[in-house]
């Protein structure tokens, strides 16, 4: 897991390096998320990087019954992960990110949800890793590992302090 994590550590300072401008002139979320999936995905080769992706084969990717997530389509039924690295012939789901710029005020608890159901071992789509990133201008503020549905907390720890000084380097 520690492998793959780096590869987003990589990502996370190759987007700061090269995004500034986004930031700058406070783009939105979503223009956000597709260029970090640019960094990611040259992160990992023989894997598929998509933002919004709520497939698996050909099966539209479904909350389990009674969440709480909200969703963007009018049935409330589809979920759409802001970035995943998967295998969409296989289907072989390894990584989501959830990313939101530090601005954004709206609770944190939808992303959170969302990254639970997504590396809940027990749907059929789970996710081996998900990732929660809060972004601001110069540096990620907040960051959650998360693994089997619950946030790994030591993982957690030890992914923010290589994220802290993986980005102390590049500056």
């Amino acid at each position: 897991m520690q492998t793959e994590l780096n590869k987003v550590i990589a990502a996370v300072r190759d987007f700061y390096a090269h995004e500034g401008f986004l930031f700058e002139k406070d783009v939105g979320e979503r223009a956000v998320t597709h260029r970090f999936a640019v960094y990611l995905e040259k992160q990992f080769a023989g894997w598929s990087v998509d933002c919004n992706y709520d497939r698996l084969g050909e099966r539209t990717l479904h909350l389990p019954h009674g969440t709480i997530i909200s969703t963007d389509d009018h049935l409330g039924k589809s979920i759409y992960p802001d970035v995943v690295v998967h295998q969409r012939e296989i289907p072989n789901n390894l990584l989501t990110v959830e990313i939101r710029k530090a601005s954004n005020h709206t609770p944190l608890e939808h992303d959170r949800h969302k990254l639970r159901a997504l590396t809940d071992a027990h749907v059929w789509f789970a996710y081996w890793i998900g990732v929660l990133l809060v972004l601001d201008k110069q540096h990620v503020t907040m960051s959650e590992v998360y693994v089997s549905g619950v946030v790994d907390e030591p993982l957690s720890r030890w992914f923010a302090t290589r994220l802290e000084s993986g980005l102390g380097a590049a500056h």
